[in-house]
């Protein structure tokens, strides 16, 4: 997988990608990701790419010249992905289309935006993280990065990490616990330690359904439950329109378990 970034910060972009599980997919050959310099092709002493906005305002704009001239010097993977606001929500549907795409790249903007033409005539596209305002493109392409990175094949160690994960099945992810089993006095559900891993199995995906609409009832309505969901969410005793409470935490004690779940 190619990834290309275009940036005023590009070491600090590159400091990033060295970090964790994006450090390692690098090493060993994975991912290729270049952090490029907006001013790479800028001819003036100052290696100027922002001027004032015509027509008066605050703040500077990225100037069209050098930053055509950046891309065009480097010839980045496709597509070119600006971050902006009014750009193409990002989510893991769009993480996961890119993940299979061969290679893209994104253009951080900074100071108060860029010149029109580069949106309309040099990227491919646009792409936001969220209705926020950042002073600039840079960590918001580092989340799309580690994103789209821990879906393509390899990045990761063990090939079954995402199976499970938030947003995989339109889903969140079912709750956790580890050791101890007991802390004060409370309990990690006795289902999980039952050695049983097809319970265990099922007993998630009920859990992830009940958390799923208790947190983000608008995921489960555009995803839909099925008579296959109802059966497991039966077998377990749970209700998707209970309360919060059914769903065990660090911060309540745990449900009684069922008779299968007894020892």
């Amino acid at each position: 997988m190619r990834i290309g970034l275009f940036s005023v910060f590009p070491a600090e972009l590159d400091a990033m990608c060295e970090l964790s599980i994006l450090g390692r997919a690098r090493h060993r050959g994975v991912l290729d990701i270049c952090c490029w310099d907006l001013r790479l092709a800028t001819t003036d002493a100052h290696r100027t790419i922002d001027d004032a906005p015509f027509g008066g305002g605050p703040g500077m704009i990225l100037m069209p010249e050098p930053v055509f001239a950046a891309v065009e010097a480097v010839a980045p993977p496709r597509p070119l992905l600006l971050l902006d606001p009014g750009g193409r929500r990002f989510d893991h549907a769009m993480a996961a289309d890119l993940a299979t795409s061969g290679g893209f790249s994104l253009l951080c903007g900074r100071y108060e935006g860029v010149d029109e033409r580069i949106r309309t005539e040099l990227v491919d596209d646009s792409v936001s993280i969220g209705d926020v305002v950042l002073a600039g493109g840079e960590f918001a392409a580092m989340v799309i990065v580690e994103a789209v990175s821990r879906l393509v094949p390899g990045v990761l160690g063990n090939a079954e990490s995402t199976s499970g994960e938030s947003f995989t099945a339109g889903l969140l992810g079912h709750p956790q616990w580890t050791r101890p089993a007991s802390f004060r006095g409370l309990e990690a559900p006795a289902v999980l330690r039952s050695g049983d891993h097809g319970r265990v199995s099922r007993w998630r995906q009920a859990m992830a359904l009940v958390r799923t609409a208790s947190q983000r009832p608008d995921l489960l309505a555009a995803r839909g439950v099925s008579d296959a969901d109802r059966a497991l969410l039966a077998e377990f005793g749970l209700e998707l329109d209970e309360p919060t409470a059914s769903l065990p935490n660090s911060s309540r004690r745990s449900p009684e378990p069922d008779r299968h779940e007894q020892h």
